[in-house]
């Protein structure tokens, strides 16, 4: 069966991605200088890995992307350079440029955000291989591109499916970090999930920001006023779509006594609060970490082919739910099932809000 073939394909561990920005400086966390991951060593790959908004450091995306980066160093042997955006996030072109200038291959751009750059760079470094996480490497201009994709939707959908079994309310509420394609990915799996549980539930959901503007990934302060907002008008879990202003939402669910869903890597056990760590319900998994340390070994065995997509879904276990901390291990046989269903074919999990 697919599934067990998937199993194998996961057993990785996950981390996560953005807190505040440096500039297009050389990075080894948030603030540092310099280059290098644990276990980095003269053989093996010279690995560029340019970040989105708010670099290594916030528990979630880029975090995961550097976990990633750090298994397959430990594998393969090489070594990093990490590069963040500024404050306006307008030099991501001049980031992966100076990577490729510097000699790194691959190069590993880290969010959809550098959609609208990665090919044109790409085709100044022919022999220089890039893979863009959640974006694609079909028709970007570029033969040396390869999207690194996830079925956001799908695992969406067991999170929906898990706060819709668990509500008491029948109310639950959906923060995502920017209004776009992707994050709206999240909110109709979700909405989906927990409507297929409960057709009658109320789902609230509310953007941080609207399109264009990224600052929604970000802003904690935000993130915690608008899941207030939802804890007040009767939801007892809140799913967070929203990079590093996920941290917002878990404090709002701390102050009301209520539940909150994490995303892209175990937030139960990166947030390293223990009083933020006592409401994480569960996490929606992407395992970019996954995905980037596969990609650097197809990179380090010659296998790479660009001008195409690896897409991670239910069927590799490239998305799912987390279960540190106990809270959903009592409804494990529902999410099974509606893992099945979906991996089957019998459920089709859409990828566009309804509304």
């Amino acid at each position: 069966m697919r599934r067990a073939r998937g199993m194998k394909l996961a057993a990785l561990a996950i981390a996560g991605s953005l807190a505040l920005a440096a500039c297009a400086s050389d990075e080894t966390g948030s603030g540092g200088s310099g280059s290098g991951a644990s276990g980095s060593s003269e053989d093996g790959p010279r690995i560029g890995l340019a970040y989105d908004t708010g670099g290594r450091g916030d528990k979630s995306f880029n975090d995961s992307a550097y976990a990633g980066v750090e298994a397959a160093i430990e594998s393969n042997g090489g070594s990093v350079q990490e590069l963040s955006p500024n404050a306006d996030a307008s030099n991501r072109a001049d980031l992966l440029t100076q990577l490729a200038d510097d000699g790194y291959n691959p190069i590993i751009a880290v969010g959809f955000n550098y959609a609208d750059v990665i090919g044109d760079v790409a085709s100044q470094y022919p022999d220089t291989q890039f893979a863009i996480v959640d974006g694609t490497g079909v028709d970007v201009g570029a033969d040396n591109v390869t999207g690194l994709q996830f079925a956001a939707n799908q695992g969406s959908f067991l999170g929906g499916v898990a706060a819709a079994t668990k509500s008491e309310t029948g109310n639950v509420g959906f923060v995502g970090g920017v209004q776009s394609p992707l994050i709206e990915s999240f909110e109709a799996g979700y909405v989906a999930g927990a409507k297929a549980v409960n057709p009658d539930i109320t789902v609230q959901v509310q953007y941080i920001s609207p399109a264009g503007d990224f600052s929604g990934f970000n802003d904690p302060a935000r993130g915690q006023i608008v899941a207030q907002g939802m804890y007040d008008a009767g939801a007892d879990i809140v799913y967070a779509a929203a990079g590093g202003s996920g941290i917002g939402v878990f404090q709002a669910a701390a102050a009301s006594g209520k539940r909150a869903i994490g995303v892209d890597s175990d937030q139960y056990e990166t947030v390293g609060d223990p009083a933020l760590q006592a409401v994480i319900m569960t996490s929606v998994l992407k395992r970019v970490d996954n995905a980037v340390e596969a990609y650097i070994g197809s990179f380090v065995d010659g296998s790479v082919e660009g001008g195409q997509d690896v897409v991670n879904d239910l069927s590799t276990e490239g998305v799912g739910l987390s279960y540190s901390g106990g809270f959903i291990d009592d409804i494990k046989s529902t999410i099974d099932d509606y893992t099945q269903q979906i991996v089957d074919g019998e459920i089709t999990v859409p990828e566009t809000p309804s509304n």
